[in-house]
């Protein structure tokens, strides 16, 4: 069967690398069932070929008005599909979407009828706001890491850059890797105009990952498998932090005088 990948090998890398990642979000256990979402402006890898391809679909309302996604096209994860299928055949449980001229729709182009993810809205508006402050970056992930929900129940941690700070102290890595920390969202209900909102001010604040409390985690990035690092980096710190509660004693975590020394070896922005 063929499909809009053959022959455009940048396109065909770009929807690998988000099988790759979905893999990676499965075997981590982050993605049970249809859990998580992947979005990826793949607008670089258009050709004058692909812009005059008839729609699969009429337009769908996306349910706001983003005037900066004008002319774009998506990779996105398909509704109600799972990740450990989505690493298997990425064009069978994802599609390819354009938005429309008014800003307000999206056609599915290729490679069949897959409705992307509900939480569509939300990952496009963060699209919108990216290109809108000139960002390059072009990959959104969500996805659940057991460790960081699990840190989410405590409101100690729900402080501003509480977690932040304790991540970061947990392993060197983290704050070289993550260097932006994690911002930190109340609940809100999944997928809800709120959420989204509420995530955009996070990223304001120049945050690239941010907890949705007794959720998950969205990172963005310039493409997906940093946003995974991203997301794999903090966990580990997690992680580390988890364990040494459970030998019985709560970490020291480095210095802020240790910290500070990162910063200034690898040129950190915090």
């Amino acid at each position: 069967m063929s499909s809009i990948l053959d022959g455009r090998p940048a396109l065909a890398a770009e929807v690998n690398a988000v099988a790759e990642t979905a893999g990676y979000l499965w075997q981590k256990g982050w993605a049970e069932r249809n859990g998580g979402n992947i979005t990826v402006n793949i607008t670089d890898q258009v050709d004058d070929a692909m812009r005059a391809m008839p729609a699969l679909t009429e337009p769908t309302p996306i349910g706001v008005t983003l005037p900066n996604l004008k002319g774009c096209w998506f990779y996105c994860k398909g509704t109600n599909r799972r990740m450990r299928d989505l690493a298997r055949d990425p064009m069978a449980n994802g599609s390819i979407i354009r938005i429309t001229p008014d800003c307000a729709h999206y056609e599915i182009v290729a490679d069949s009828v897959v409705r992307p993810t509900s939480e569509l809205p939300s990952h496009l508006s963060v699209h919108n706001y990216l290109i809108g402050k000139g960002s390059n970056y072009k990959a959104s992930v969500h996805t659940h890491p057991i460790e960081l929900v699990a840190m989410s129940h405590n409101p100690e941690f729900l402080e501003k850059d509480v977690l932040t700070r304790l991540l970061w102290s947990m392993i060197p890595e983290t704050k070289a890797f993550c260097p932006r920390g994690l911002g930190i969202v109340p609940y809100m209900l999944p997928g809800s105009t709120e959420l989204a909102k509420a995530t955009i001010d996070a990223l304001k604040e120049d945050y690239d990952v941010v907890m949705w409390e007794k959720h998950g985690v969205f990172a963005v990035a310039p493409d997906v498998m940093e946003a995974f690092d991203m997301i794999d980096t903090l966990t580990k710190s997690a992680i580390i932090y988890r364990d040494a509660c459970s030998m019985g004693f709560i970490p020291d975590g480095m210095s802020d005088e240790q910290m500070q020394e990162i910063s200034r070896v690898f040129k950190l922005p915090k």
